[in-house]
């Protein structure tokens, strides 16, 4: 009898063995699964963002002979720089494709025709001729900037056996650009333009340097309030402040602050900082100090768990030895506690870095050309431009859009890493 009820207590710790076994085997397999889905879907939203946006980085230009013809840029032989910045540049373009199709001469078919080259032909040759006036009065062989439309039928976004209606270049355009691209007047270049130019009407103008000047100048008015203002708060609160109710409302508050939607922070700051304290309107410095509200509550929560994760033995020894409570907090607690003090302000700066809505609310979605010089310039941020270029109808903005999209990634990607280096450069071991 003992004997088969040993057997059957054996059979059922080896069945409940084996359940065990074949549970954990399930866990791992719907963990590994999720994981695999998660990677799935990530690689999904690169892949898309990459081969949407890779081909802003080439940019459509039709080679030129350009006569630099001193009558039309300098009449008066003066060579003034006011003289030369104002001449009719986009006549000699234009005038330039025409004589390559001499047999387009209707009013109708020459606004068409010049419809090829963009606005920034012009500028070209302006930039061209005030760095360097000897070249008036020669002919130079250019690469101009094609317009949008001819970009993007180049490079492939819109079909080109398509009827006319649903293309944006008619049957004359289309005929007129397959002769250039025959006898190779026609290329794909490096968009510089892209990287070096502030926002424009013209997609093949657009770039990305004014809204990251912009978000540089925003960050770093965020910083020089955030960090400080945080640190030594969480000094404070973690190191000196008496344990009562008034400090247990300070903490609970900033818990719920850390948890407070960011377009509203965006209210606060047009509120506060514009409609009262009249502050300009756009400005990095306004988005800076809307951001530094955002994102003290997270700083201040990280400096306090890094401040709690150095051990009471550090402060009882230094005490011990006669040092001060400043001191204790000064020279041993925080040089210990800054590396995730570090990490946390990194991983606030870079969510700030992303923000739109509160920029949204204080006036930094204006259209802004010029590329700003300081933290009062008008300015934008590099979300915000992504959400202006997104809202275009054109659709050579869809690149850049997703262009802009993985220079804001690469941008979060660098930031990130600078928190781990930072925290493994400065951790101490104790």
């Amino acid at each position: 009898m003992s004997s088969l009820s040993g057997t059957s207590v054996k059979e059922a710790v080896a069945r409940g063995i084996r359940r065990r076994y074949r549970n954990e085997r399930v866990f791992r397999a719907l963990g590994l699964a999720a994981l695999l889905i998660g990677l799935g879907f990530l690689a999904f939203f690169f892949y898309t963002l990459v081969g949407n946006g890779y081909t802003a980085l080439r940019q459509t230009r039709i080679h030129l002979d350009i006569v630099l013809d001193a009558a039309v840029i300098d009449p008066s032989a003066t060579r003034d720089p006011a003289v030369l910045a104002t001449a009719d540049y986009q006549r000699l373009a234009r005038d330039a494709l025409n004589a390559m199709f001499p047999a387009v001469t209707s009013r109708a078919d020459l606004r068409a025709l010049f419809g090829l080259l963009s606005p920034g032909a012009g500028i070209e040759l302006q930039q061209l001729v005030t760095a360097d006036p000897s070249v008036i009065g020669s002919t130079r062989a250019l690469w101009l900037l094609a317009d949008d439309d001819v970009d993007v039928l180049v490079k492939g976004h819109t079909p080109r056996d398509v009827p006319a209606s649903e293309r944006r270049l008619d049957d004359r355009e289309l005929a007129w650009l397959t002769e250039l691209e025959q006898q190779g007047r026609v290329a794909l270049q490096f968009n510089r333009y892209f990287f070096l130019n502030g926002d424009s009407r013209d997609p093949e103008l657009a770039g990305i340097w004014g809204a990251t000047v912009g978000s540089f100048f925003t960050l770093l008015v965020t910083l020089a309030l955030s960090f400080p203002l945080a640190v030594a708060t969480a000094i404070y609160l973690e190191e000196f402040a008496p344990r009562n109710r008034w400090t247990d409302v300070v903490e609970v508050n900033i818990n719920n602050l850390a948890a407070v939607p960011s377009i509203v922070f965006g209210l606060l700051g047009l509120a506060l900082f514009i409609n009262t304290f009249g502050l300009p309107r756009s400005a990095p410095v306004v988005g800076g100090l809307v951001l530094s509200l955002m994102t003290l509550p997270v700083i201040i929560i990280a400096s306090r768990a890094a401040l709690t994760a150095v051990p009471p033995s550090i402060r009882e020894a230094a005490l011990g030895l006669g040092a001060s409570k400043m001191q204790v907090v000064l020279h041993h607690v925080l040089p210990l506690a800054m590396p995730g003090m570090l990490t946390g302000t990194i991983i606030g700066m870079a969510r700030a870095l992303g923000e739109s809505a509160p920029l949204l609310m204080i006036g930094m979605v204006a259209f802004i050309v010029d590329v700003p010089t300081s933290p009062l310039s008008p300015a934008t941020a590099l979300p915000v431009q992504v959400y202006l270029w997104a809202d275009s109808p054109e659709r050579a903005f869809v690149e850049r859009t997703s262009a802009a999209i993985v220079v804001l990634l690469l941008f979060l990607l660098v930031m990130n890493a600078a928190a781990i280096l930072l925290r493994k450069r400065f951790e101490r071991r104790y």
